[in-house]
């Protein structure tokens, strides 16, 4: 082989090695190795215990299932998401078809009639009128020789952001439907709540008919009945507060399924479920469990696509052109052998001056290569961050409620005493008053703590990414095929 020729496979050897991407790796990321909180949480394998796709089910709720599926066939965030997935899937079909030729056809018939005064250089014969037909059925072919990889590193990105899209679709369901979960179990917390003070109303109604007979009687003052009157009065106007809540409650619940706020309605009833025991894996794991970590670590991936395609716009682009058909004067001879043409040409189009335009191009697309790599490893942060904040309300939660437990039977003993020292005339009807707060105020603070035990575990889940993994991502991707190849 001669200099010459070794010298131009090496230049072109040299520039295909340059327009290539870097190789992608994962960006590193500094993983703990356990998780903080201590026992009673056990490390184990999370998919085996909740079940993926629909999270909600491991709480055994059936009402929770039924509005779950609802939101997620009808819940208007999860159905712009499922659009958004289709977009990129189109945006990638669109970017892959770089990858195949081009071919139009422009058939086309004229009749013209030309002057017979019409000049002509150098010719002094009258000339006569002409009328003639064109009939032309041309083929154009176009096809870019994509040999410094700009198409194929096109496609990567795209089809990089394709799985983000679906990871992000995955994440939306997820979002969703813990909001649901949570928003449910607070709304039960509150049908509790309510029930806590509806029992106290009664009871208070009984203490103000008491002391009304009592008063009657002449054995004790209207003080007594005045500050019962206040408890029963103060008792009632926080059920109208709980109910409010629960309205609101109920809203959200409602527009998270997809449904008007006016057409839902819950039942009342309470939950007496305890929080489900939720595995926990390694740390390591997460980042194959979550859905937003997922789409950050697919962007970074096509942003490094991006680079690729940044290096291969300083090199030629290399159009192939061609053209071909039939064009006759009659349509009676447009197929003939005479009435055949073609064309075929080849070109490369290199840019020599941009004003900086490349240089500056390939320097936005590395930093936002670096841009989404701190997106990135800021994700797995705040996702190391949240199962530890579950965990420990967790952990927090479970004591609290056993301390409230006892702090409830305290409050009712304490009214027991003062409302046997209180007929025994030994205090003060306002002893009688204090202790029946107390018990209202216990019992509700236990069940706010239940409630928040419930919503906490529905946040440890989401936090672990619902039983999702991204496994189902490699899949996702438009990829070359016969069937592209020959559409429109």
């Amino acid at each position: 082989m001669r200099p010459a020729a070794i010298a131009g496979v090496l230049a072109i050897a040299c520039t295909c090695a340059f327009a290539r991407a870097p190789k992608y790796k994962k960006p590193d990321v500094t993983i703990p190795a356990n998780w903080q909180t201590p026992a009673p949480w056990q490390v184990s394998n999370p998919t085996d215990q909740i079940p993926k796709g629909a999270w909600w089910k491991i709480f055994g709720d059936d009402e929770l299932n039924h509005y779950e599926d609802r939101a997620m066939a009808s819940n208007q965030t999860v159905q712009a998401a499922l659009a958004r997935l289709s977009e990129a899937r189109a945006s990638a079909r669109v970017t892959a078809s770089g990858l195949y030729p081009e071919l139009d056809a422009a058939p086309s018939a004229s009749r013209q009639r030309v002057s017979g005064n019409r000049p002509l250089l150098g010719s002094t014969t009258p000339l006569r009128p002409d009328t003639e037909n064109t009939f032309t059925i041309p083929f154009t072919l176009n096809y870019e020789v994509d040999l410094f990889g700009r198409v194929r590193r096109s496609v990567e990105a795209a089809n990089a952001t394709l799985q983000a899209s679906a990871a992000d679709l995955e994440n939306m369901r997820l979002l969703v439907s813990s909001e649901l979960a949570a928003d449910y179990f607070q709304l039960r917390e509150t049908d509790a709540e309510m029930a806590v003070v509806q029992k106290a109303i009664d009871f208070e109604k009984k203490g103000l008919d008491l002391v009304d007979k009592r008063h009657s009687g002449g054995a004790v003052s209207g003080l007594d009945v005045a500050q019962q009157q206040t408890v029963l009065d103060s008792s009632i106007t926080q059920l109208y507060l709980l109910q409010q809540q629960r309205a609101q409650d109920e809203h959200a619940i409602a527009v998270l399924q997809g449904l008007p706020a006016s057409d839902f309605k819950a039942p009342v009833r309470t939950v007496s479920t305890q929080p489900p025991p939720v595995p926990l894996g390694v740390p390591s794991e997460l980042l194959q469990r979550r859905p937003d970590i997922a789409t950050a670590e697919r962007t970074v991936s096509s942003a490094n696509s991006q680079i690729g395609v940044a290096r291969a716009a300083f090199y030629p682009d290399i159009p192939l052109t061609g053209g071909g058909g039939v064009e006759s004067r009659d349509i009676t001879t447009l197929f003939n052998a005479p009435s055949f043409l073609w064309s075929l040409g080849l070109s490369a189009i290199e840019p020599l001056i941009a004003g900086g335009r490349l240089h500056a191009q390939l320097d936005f697309a590395n930093s936002v290569y670096q841009e989404d790599i701190a997106n990135y490893r800021e994700s797995v942060l705040v996702a190391f961050q949240q199962v530890e904040d579950a965990l420990a309300g967790l952990q927090a939660l479970a004591s609290a409620s056993d301390s409230q437990k006892r702090a409830v039977d305290d409050a009712d003993h304490a009214l027991d005493l003062a409302n046997a020292r209180y007929t025994g005339g030994l205090v003060t009807y306002l002893d009688v008053i204090t202790a029946q707060e107390l018990v209202l105020t216990n019992e509700r603070l236990s069940t706010q703590i239940e409630g928040q035990r419930m919503v906490t575990s529905v946040y440890l889940i989401k936090a672990l990414g619902g039983g999702w993994d991204d496994s189902s991502l490699a899949a996702m991707g438009v990829k070359a095929s016969l069937k592209q190849a020959v559409q429109q």
